[in-house]
């Protein structure tokens, strides 16, 4: 009997095997992956990414594709093979109500799923992921730790909804409210009834438009956008269903992972680059690349290259993961292009690598990582070291309501994506009711708003730079912060790599900051009048790591010193302060610093986070962050952020900073000043990257056609089928002038290339004529009709040469338009 048994288990196993089932995922663990899309070129890449990823993956179960399309979508479409697929009514257009939004198509699909699908029927666990995700290793619900009423999700920290009045408007349950989304791994039963829930919710929320602002969704755009992320949040917590929150399973390529942990899922919302490679998936929405033999997307540098760009083994990693992923789609692609006849085809090296053993071997099915465990006490730990969880960060940078800081932190927020920071961040906006009234910026980052507090309430007194240690006192009263470190940085700051408490050694007590030797008044009889203890006084600014506990204690103390120092006017004095302007500018600096003393809270001090172009770095360093405060130069090229002041380079379409030298123009004699000038130039060059980026994805008017039709920029027009994740809160920055800084205030006047241009050569065109016309006068009075008429002649090939000039410079005003475009 027990041979007979045994037999039995083992031509079930086998039968399993043969069948593609993997063993042990027969009933009661039935699992069916979903992904909903559109009628569209955007998500037919995708999908083939995606499938080919499923498959590759082995992940266990069937996979539907949602496919949301209009009957006139479906007259021209031509990808109905490239999936298992459901056709669901497309909801993009609201039935009842007229809005646009098609990011409601993913619950409506799920719903429609749940009513019509025979698949549905033999289900016990659903995956739903995103169309923009690559599958790295199989995602089994139980595995994970998902159980029926508690499933698991990805952390979605930028819904601040479920923190404030959103969320009590919204569900009953706000205490419930879980903020996540991207990986969803629920039991069937737990998904039927919050289905029907997560549409009308993501119905209620979209309708909710006097609740849309950024500092409530969390939403950049202010525009309702992730209402459905929302509606799933808010629909899960009427029904009772709290999340096991799993931050390790998904990443962004372009972050980097934590140490140990294997992704298991790609999520590419947001652009990513390695070296000078870079991917951005709205830069193919109408891609026809999966209808054209042969294309692929560009190739991305190769392991071996790899290897040789990054020596920490981190971030070298997030470089694998950055060209696993295009390189997965890319493989994904051919095999589609074969599967549709095309030719094979030529050879080449990248080629001959996705069919490699080499990429087979990278490619392999990721398995789970282990759950960190915590180890028996020893010798006074509680926690091993090597395996202790990262703390959570948090962001943060303070501007005001002006186009000045407006460009600042387009380039900071730019920079954060692609630093690899960990954790949200955000901008503190301090602004005047009036300055709100005409503010065009909301959608440039996460933000809370702060009263502003440049006209001082009390004494009247003008100071902008007081708003900084304000905005940190109000966003901490009035934000439920989740972090444990708060790192804060200034608005004219560049992130060229991950700024956290582990790599630095902050610890609670000892915040890390850089040195700011100039605040000399640590030093003398500034110090002994506002602090009890001068010599706890570090001369630190800039970026600072603090731990959430010292900052709460701290961060009034810093805003009332700054009151102080700044009332002092006794001691505005250059040798007192170091302010080279003897006006009491950099009053708020010594108030971090006095009320940091006043605690004895003493600072790691490093000068290996932060450098500002211009200066010579140190050999080996590799500095985190820019801090462009200061006037740089390159050659004859330099770059003074006080200059732009009042220039809208965010609301100008294409307006962008002028360009700096190619490194190759640069002499190669003197290293340091190689390095320094290479730094300089990768400063400007990342300022006007993210303002190109930020103007495209405002939908700006193509730069080379020749109308100019008037936009309103400060609406962007988001063709994204829904919001991705923008890590990303706000940010502080008064305005400190700090010692050496250029005094010039004249603005630079920045006109459209176009325009300006054109106007130049009618200019010169009317002179032309006009002395081409006394010449003709002045030979037809001369009398000399013999030579006149010669001259009459001489005159017509002139102007026939100018023609041909006007026509070759109009060439170089195309190409110099073209390049404004890049």
């Amino acid at each position: 009997m027990d041979k007979f048994l045994a037999l039995m288990i083992l031509m079930s196993f086998c039968g399993s095997f043969i069948s593609g089932q993997k063993p042990g995922l027969q009933a009661p663990y039935r699992i069916h992956t979903l992904f909903s899309v559109e009628c569209q070129n955007y998500f037919d890449w995708q999908t083939v990414g995606f499938i080919h990823s499923f498959k590759k993956a082995q992940q266990p179960g069937p996979v539907t594709r949602l496919l949301s399309c209009t009957e006139e979508e479906k007259k021209n479409y031509k990808g109905m093979d490239l999936a298992p697929t459901l056709e669901v009514p497309s909801m993009s257009r609201h039935p009842k109500t007229g809005d646009w939004y098609p990011a409601i198509n993913k619950p409506a699909g799920i719903v429609h799923w749940l009513k019509h699908s025979k698949d549905a029927k033999n289900v016990d666990w659903v995956v739903i992921l995103d169309a923009d995700m690559i599958i790295r290793g199989p995602i089994i619900p139980w595995e994970l730790g998902a159980e029926k009423g508690r499933p698991v999700a990805a952390y979605y920290g930028y819904l601040v909804g479920c923190d404030n009045i959103l969320a009590k408007l919204h569900t009953k349950h706000p205490e419930l409210c879980n903020k996540v989304g991207g990986l969803l791994a629920m039991h069937m039963d737990d998904l039927q009834v919050l289905a029907p829930l997560w549409l009308s919710k993501t119905e209620e929320v979209r309708e909710d438009r006097a609740h849309w602002a950024t500092n409530i969704t969390g939403d950049i755009y202010g525009q309702g956008w992730i209402s459905e992320m929302y509606g799933y949040s808010f629909g899960a917590a009427e029904v009772g269903l709290r999340h096991k929150i799993n931050d390790d399973l998904m990443i962004y390529p372009g972050y980097t992972p934590q140490p140990g942990v294997e992704p298991i899922l790609l999520h590419y919302g947001l652009p990513f680059s390695v070296g000078n490679w870079s991917f951005s998936k709205l830069d193919h929405h109408e891609d026809g690349i999966v209808y054209e033999c042969g294309r692929l997307f560009p190739e991305p540098p190769y392991p071996r290259e790899v290897q040789s760009m990054e020596s920490d083994p981190n971030k070298r990693r997030g470089l694998f993961l950055n060209i696993e992923c295009i390189n997965t789609m890319n493989e994904g692609l051919l095999l589609e292009h074969a599967r549709h006849g095309c030719p094979k085809p030529k050879w080449s090296k990248y080629l001959s690598f996705l069919k490699s053993k080499t990429f087979a071997e990278l490619t392999q099915p990721k398995l789970l990582t282990p759950h960190r465990l915590q180890t028996e006490v020893v010798k006074g730990k509680e926690i091993d070291e090597a395996i202790r969880p990262y703390p959570k960060i948090h962001t943060i940078f303070s501007t005001e309501c002006t186009p000045y800081f407006d460009w600042q932190t387009v380039g900071l927020m730019h920079s954060f994506h692609l630093s690899g920071q960990p954790g949200n961040i955000t901008r503190l906006l301090s602004c005047t009711d009036e300055d709100l009234k005409q503010y065009k910026g909301h959608d440039l980052a996460p933000t809370h708003y702060v009263p502003s507090m440049s006209r001082h309430p009390l004494t009247g007194d003008w100071y902008p730079a007081i708003n900084k240690p304000a905005a940190v006192v109000h966003w901490l009263n009035h934000v439920n912060i989740d972090a444990e470190y708060i790192v804060i940085l200034d608005a004219d700051m560049i992130l060229r790599g991950p700024i956290t408490p582990w790599d630095f050694k902050a610890a609670r007590g000892r915040p890390v900051s850089t040195p700011y030797e100039y605040l000399i008044g640590c030093d003398n009889e500034l110090a002994k009048l506002h602090t009890r203890h001068p010599e706890a006084c570090d001369k630190v600014g800039g970026v600072i790591i603090m731990h959430i506990d010292d900052l709460r204690e701290f961060a009034l103390l810093w805003l009332l010193k700054t009151e102080e120092v700044r009332a002092d006017k006794a001691h505005y004095a250059t040798n007192i302060t170091g302010d080279i302007y003897q006006s009491g500018w950099i009053s708020e600096m010594y108030g971090y610093s006095f009320g940091a003393a006043e605690l004895k809270l003493r600072h790691l001090i490093s000068s290996e986070i932060l450098i500002y172009p211009g200066y010579v770095p140190e050999p080996g360093v590799k500095y985190r962050v820019f801090h462009y405060g200061l006037e740089f130069k390159v050659g004859n090229w330099s770059f003074d952020k006080a200059k732009w002041r009042d220039f809208d380079m965010v609301n100008k379409c294409w307006a962008t900073f002028p360009d700096p030298p190619d490194p190759s123009t640069l002499q190669q004699t003197d290293d340091k000043l190689l390095q320094r000038d290479l730094l300089s130039i990768e400063c400007a060059k990342t300022l006007n990257k993210a303002l190109r980026l930020h103007h495209k994805r405002r939908n700006c008017p193509d730069p080379t056609a020749l109308s100019n039709p008037k936009l309103d920029t400060t609406k962007d027009v988001t063709n994204s089928r829904k919001f991705d994740r923008f890590a990303g809160n706000d940010n502080i920055k008064s305005n400190p002038v700090p010692r050496n800084h250029s005094q010039e205030s004249s603005l630079p006047k920045v006109t459209d290339g176009l325009f300006s241009t054109l106007r130049f050569w009618i200019i010169l065109l009317w002179v032309f004529s006009g002395l081409g016309f006394m010449l003709v006068m002045l030979v037809v009075f001369s009398g000399y009709k013999g030579k006149g008429s010669s001259k009459g002649k001489s005159n017509k090939n002139r102007r026939r040469s100018y023609t041909g000039f006007l026509k070759m410079n109009g060439h170089d005003w195309q190409t110099r338009k073209s390049e404004v475009s890049l």
